[in-house]
């Protein structure tokens, strides 16, 4: 019996020390397990209660209410998805008495200590269920304040609530009464609508009656005269071959309609519709670009006919949250840009008057935002950057340009939605749903290790906008990012309060890798300096001598290290001395300290690997879990070192890398190449006993699935290395 699973359904006991097949196994499970959904694109209102830069909403009522009367109440109801039974972690601040339901149950109570001090936050654990739950929270006016702020513990791990109605399904945030004068008896939830309440809720479902009396073009933007907007909604043609279709409508001011990128009908000024066109079979995009020439007002009604039925029109971003098949952007001054420009949905436009916009809904103040909910594919973490340079060189590896088309299509997807998350935390308050790292970047984890893969894979494929995305991370490391009197990088101003005044042996790898690459790409020596040095300024704090390894983090509020040799930590910072001695030039002042450097880590790393190949959760406690990440790592750097040349002898090391590969694919990897062993993202602690018993392990954690790709990836390498050398 292995440690983490039977030894008979083991990598190793399917493929033996065959290196391409454990990569491919690896590969192909978490491709196939992670496809390529688009983002979803929800309705969302700009009246409503917004998150704000700590990705929490704020509920002011004070603001939506300024006549609001000492003693209202006003109620907020929403509903949180969960796929298991789990507990959600919950932050709250007060600025009047308030009481949280979850469920129809009390799961919070202000006090008169929590109200005094509005600044201060107090984190619940809520317990919910598989499914929808209903939240309520109501707050109570008084002369200090009326309603609070509420959402994530912490921005780095955001979540949303869903309007909790049928009216509103799918759309983002809270809906919430005018003030009351008294208690609710009974509380809303699940399966009732609006209505059933007896209440009215906001932001406003609909238009006023005199918003409905004149055109949607005119309700969304106003008058503009000399402008235009577009709308785009798309039609399912089911006639075979071409048929013959009426269109029918009118319109205020100028109009051009397109099916298919074809022009059907255009006119200069307003008219009624009543043509015939044709169009072939399928599923066409419907375009209207519309001239505000109308001193009165502004759009368009259309219906594509069939034989006396309609078309059938849905819209064109699958938007949740409205029935309403058109979306509409605008306005912008008159030119000659293709309408099937505007039909990319990760980009912003300039607008008439200046500044950007981006695409809208037929409801008051209401946009269309992406949220993009896939689990993995799509994202910006750091975990994600090392996991798909693992990918990348494994595609090289295994020859698979269906891999490789894969990674190039995340990045290219981080990279075309990068101006849209900026232009979506100016729009909205702060919190975004794509990008929310780098759009309230605070830290190095939040742009090093992705950053570094942006760069890597634009080596190797072509990626559209990475130098905008790369310029951007490389101006806060350089110029934002804390640093101390000696210019080493600490943790300080975090979202996350817990890593203040802290130095993480972690920052390394969301470093250097970058710099590096980035000196390569800009020419500029001062990146590949400060990486170099970088190393300097935490051996002084980190290294352990007696044990040649690194303490995890050197805590500032008590002036002194940890002493605890974490594993994944240690593998951060020989993988990322790796990276740098491969491109570091060999006259640079610093080689020769880092180089011997990285000789006394490995050193102290050789003498710590276990009987069985491994090295463990706490480095120097062998009674901690066999970690499968810092393995990785560890065996990835000795491949390195010995094609390098920077052993004085290579043959122990050697030894300990083919001993790790095949323990790794008799420990960590299974059969169907599931990850095990992987310690998930960590805290830190001046204990071992955090490490060892609260700091578990993950099946297929992202923070280790790449790292094993590339040290099969090296460790294939070296094997071509010593066969070459031999023959």
């Amino acid at each position: 019996m292995g440690f983490y699973f039977d030894s008979r359904n083991s990598m190793f006991g399917q493929a033996g020390m065959h290196i391409e097949a454990t990569l491919e196994g690896v590969v192909r499970r978490y491709v196939g397990c992670n496809p390529a959904h688009p983002p979803t694109f929800r309705a969302y209102s700009r009246r409503g209660i917004l998150r704000g830069k700590d990705y929490r909403y704020d509920a002011d009522f004070n603001r939506f209410f300024p006549d609001a009367q000492a003693e209202q109440y006003v109620y907020a109801w929403a509903k949180y998805w969960t796929d298991r039974d789990a507990e959600l972690m919950f932050d709250v601040s007060c600025f009047s008495p308030m009481v949280i339901y979850c469920n129809r149950e009390v799961v919070f109570r202000s006090n008169i200590f929590t109200e005094r001090y509005a600044d201060q936050r107090t984190r619940l654990t809520i317990k919910v269920k598989a499914g929808w739950n209903h939240f309520i929270v109501r707050s109570k006016k008084t002369k200090a304040g009326f309603g609070g702020r509420f959402g994530t513990w912490l921005g780095k791990l955001p979540y949303y609530f869903i309007m909790p109605t049928k009216e509103r399904e799918g759309q983002e945030g809270w809906i919430f009464t005018r003030p009351l004068s008294a208690e609710l008896d009974s509380l809303p939830g699940p399966g009732m609508t609006e209505a059933d309440t007896g209440l009215e809720w906001l932001p406003e479902l609909t238009w006023s009656a005199e918003k409905r009396r004149v055109g949607q073009l005119n309700r969304i933007f106003g008058l503009v005269p000399g402008g235009y907007a577009v709308a785009w909604t798309k039609g399912l043609f089911l006639r075979p071959g071409k048929h013959a279709y009426t269109l029918k409508g009118e319109h205020r001011g100028s109009v051009q309609l397109l099916v298919n990128d074809t022009v059907v009908y255009e006119a200069s000024k307003s008219g009624a519709v009543n043509a015939k066109i044709e169009v072939p079979f399928g599923d066409h995009d419907v375009m209207v670009k519309s001239g505000c020439n109308d001193a009165k007002d502004w759009g368009f009604t259309l219906s594509i006919v069939d034989t006396g039925t309609d078309v059938g029109l849905r819209s064109p971003s699958n938007t949740v949250g409205t029935t309403e098949p058109w979306i509409y952007i605008g306005p912008f001054a008159q030119d000659s840009r293709n309408l099937r420009d505007f039909r990319d949905l990760n980009r912003v436009f300039p607008a008439l008057g200046g500044g950007k916009t981006y695409w809208r809904v037929d409801l008051p103040d209401a946009w269309l935002r992406p949220y993009n909910e896939n689990p993995l594919y799509g994202r910006w973490n750091y975990p994600l950057g090392v996991t798909l340079y693992g990918l990348l060189h494994s595609a090289a590896a295994i020859g698979s340009s269906e891999v490789k088309d894969y990674i190039q299509g995340h990045i290219q997807y981080c990279c075309d939605t990068f101006e849209y998350a900026l232009w979506d935390r100016e729009q909205y308050g702060g919190a975004t749903a794509v990008h929310h790292l780098l759009s309230s970047i605070d830290s190095l984890d939040d742009c090093g290790s992705f950053g570094s893969v942006v760069l890597e894979v634009a080596r190797h494929a072509e990626i559209h906008g990475y130098r905008v995305i790369s310029d951007y991370i490389a101006d806060y490391i350089a110029n934002k990012q804390v640093r101390l009197p000696d210019g080493t990088f600490f943790r300080k101003h975090l979202m996350h309060e817990f890593h203040e005044d802290t130095l993480w042996a972690d920052d390394l790898y969301m470093s250097v890798p970058f710099l590096c690459r980035y000196y390569q790409l800009s020419g500029e020596q001062k990146y590949i300096d400060d990486a170099a040095r970088q190393f300097l300024g935490f051996k002084k704090r980190l290294f352990i001598p007696e044990w040649k390894v690194m303490s995890h983090v050197y805590d500032f509020k008590r002036d002194m290290a940890t002493g605890i040799p974490w594993g994944r930590g240690n593998g951060w910072v020989i993988f990322s001395l790796s990276e740098l001695l491969a491109v570091l030039p060999a006259n640079h002042a610093l080689k020769p300290e880092l180089l011997a450097m990285f000789r006394d880590l490995c050193e102290g790393y050789l003498a710590l690997q276990d009987a069985n190949g491994m090295w463990h959760q706490v480095l120097n406690h062998p009674d901690s879990y066999p970690e499968t990440s810092c393995t990785s790592m560890f065996t990835y750097a000795f491949a390195r070192g010995v094609q390098n040349g920077w052993f004085a002898n290579n043959e122990p090391y050697i030894d300990a890398v083919f001993r790790a590969w095949e323990a790794l694919n008799k420990t960590s990897i299974d059969r169907d190449g599931n990850v095990h062993g992987v310690c998930r993202g960590s805290e830190f602690s001046f204990t071992p006993e955090y490490y060892k018993k609260e700091l578990l392990w993950n099946l297929n954690d992202t923070h280790g699935i790449g790292i094993v790709l590339l040290a099969g990836v090296e460790v294939l390498r070296l094997k071509k290395h010593l066969e070459k050398s031999a023959g």
